[in-house]
């Protein structure tokens, strides 16, 4: 079978795949680059259902990267580069990666990780000149010089074609790799079609690529023959510019850059053509109706989409466009060939409307493994029914509403946060002696990381101190902005945190608790 973008370079060689800034590259440079890629990775070892991890903020590099590793077969790990250096280091090692490839800003983030991981044979640097590159890692671009251009030949069996591996965080305290097959082609197909993407579509890529979200929508533009415009650093009137200049028709976004755009004074928003948007979709984290309401009426009411999805589940639900302001608070109806059932504490389905239960997912693109955490895994289903954890209804037209989320899940501007993490850093610190973590309500991020903490006898540490503390051991999205001090933690007998009753006062008089 023929790699689609191998296709798109032989018909259209001319056509721009890719721009960045002022760089443009087209579909037969672009395929030239990957085929070197992923000639340098074959020649490094690599073999069908290898773990290489890529890192970096969007570029053309990484998107010639990722599809570079698809087409040596190996398995691609996105890391995500806003984690700590103890982070990086522990999925790196959880995930046996073999490779890793990193933009040399990366650098300070992954030096931990080159001196602990040893089972890695090969860091590469990108987006640098040859001196630029730390003594420990390769130069990708003259590694990669004068590899050939040709379609590369995947070593080995093809079992592990198309599969990637997401790493999500973990209630545990420590993330966890969420593999996936190959997408179903009927399933994609049947997205494009709802969605109505078209082979012209240019693509923004508003959200950080190493989310599955954003990845896979540019995908489907990019495997359709589209062009992507690459955002490195996401500012609110530069996405105006760009969407103007390029007439991008489609992107992915969560709600916090949106909401960063539209609250833009009248006079700056006033200057950029919006018209050429034409399936903006929204997801990572639900939009608040307030948000959608003031999209519509800034951009237009036929261009916004919702996805209600995981990056374990996929794409479950679509909320169309003509759906947005009659529907509030709805994520839509299942997407073509996803099966939506919900589930009492009995085990039983739920059919009638407006009677909340635990949501999960029956299709053919749902994961197929927690990586080394089998017990997760088969705790996330009920035979092939599989579920995130999240908790929603239904009303009469089959509309489905996410009532609640995973109780602990935190989702700040778009970022999966788990407190379990948070807490173990915050009881580890010697001025504290329990913790809390949840999240309570923001207009600028839809939730913000919020900490009960008990302070042991004769201490009293600073927020600040405590903060810093955090930045040692987590990433910067993750460290709490705000503090409670209590006397005590609330537990059930069990021993359970019984976090509904340190939350609940911040929530009161919403109608979700999901930001």
């Amino acid at each position: 079978m023929e790699d689609p973008l191998a296709a798109h370079a032989a018909a259209t060689p001319d056509k721009i795949a890719v721009i960045e800034e002022d760089r443009r590259v087209d579909y037969a440079a672009f395929n030239a680059m990957a085929n070197r890629y992923a000639h340098l990775l074959i020649g490094l070892g690599v073999t069908a259902g290898t773990k290489v991890v890529w890192c970096g903020r969007n570029s053309t590099e990484v998107l010639a990267l990722i599809v570079a590793a698809r087409k040596a077969g190996a398995i691609a790990v996105p890391l995500n580069y806003r984690l700590s250096p103890e982070e990086a280091a522990y999925v790196v090692e959880n995930a046996d990666a073999a490779v890793v490839l990193f933009d040399v800003e990366q650098a300070p983030q992954l030096e931990r990780a080159a001196a602990e991981v040893g089972a890695v044979t090969s860091w590469l640097a990108f987006r640098c000149e040859p001196g630029d590159v730390p003594s420990w890692a390769a130069h990708l671009e003259t590694e990669s010089a004068g590899r050939p251009e040709a379609e590369p030949v995947a070593a080995g069996e093809d079992d592990a074609a198309g599969t990637s591996m997401f790493y999500t965080s973990g209630t545990t305290g420590k993330p966890k790799g969420v593999v996936r097959g190959a997408p179903d082609p009927e399933i994609i197909l049947g997205l494009v079609m709802t969605i109505g993407y078209q082979p012209g579509d240019v693509y923004l890529t508003t959200g950080p690529l190493y989310h599955s979200g954003p990845m896979s929508f540019m995908q489907i533009v990019q495997q359709m023959g589209g062009t992507v415009v690459v955002m490195r650093e996401f500012t609110p009137e530069r996405w105006l510019e760009l969407v103007d200049e390029h007439k991008v028709t489609t992107t992915f976004s969560a709600p916090t850059p949106i909401r960063r755009v539209v609250d833009l004074p009248e006079e700056t928003f006033a200057k950029y053509d919006l018209s050429s948007l034409r399936r903006v979709i929204a997801n990572a984290a639900p939009w608040p109706f307030e948000l959608k309401r003031r999209y519509v009426e800034r951009v237009g009411n036929d261009s916004l989409y919702e996805v209600y999805g995981s990056t374990e589940l996929g794409v479950d639900t679509i909320l169309l466009p003509e759906d947005q302001m009659r529907k509030p608070g709805s994520c839509g109806r299942p997407a073509p060939g996803i099966e939506i059932g919900l589930f009492g504490a009995d085990g039983e389905q739920i059919t009638e409307p407006h009677v909340p239960g635990d949501l999960y997912v029956r299709s053919s693109i749902v994961f197929d493994a927690y990586y080394k955490a089998d017990q997760k895994y088969e705790a996330s289903r009920i035979g092939d029914w599989m579920t995130v954890g999240d908790i929603a209804y239904r009303d009469e037209e089959g509309f489905v509403y996410i009532c609640d989320r995973r109780s602990d899940m935190i989702i700040s501007g778009g970022m999966n946060i788990y407190p379990a993490e948070i807490e173990a850093v915050l009881t580890a610190h010697p001025d504290l002696a329990d913790a809390a973590v949840f999240g309570i309500p923001s207009d600028e991020w839809g939730e913000s990381v919020h900490a009960a903490v008990v302070v042991r006898p004769g201490a009293d540490p600073a927020d600040t101190a405590i903060q810093e503390y955090c930045r040692e051991h987590l990433a910067s999205y993750k460290i709490p902005r705000s503090f409670d001090r209590i006397e005590e933690i609330p537990r059930n007998p069990s021993g359970k945190v019984l976090k509904r009753s340190l939350r609940d006062p911040y929530w009161e008089g919403r109608d979700s608790k999901v930001g």
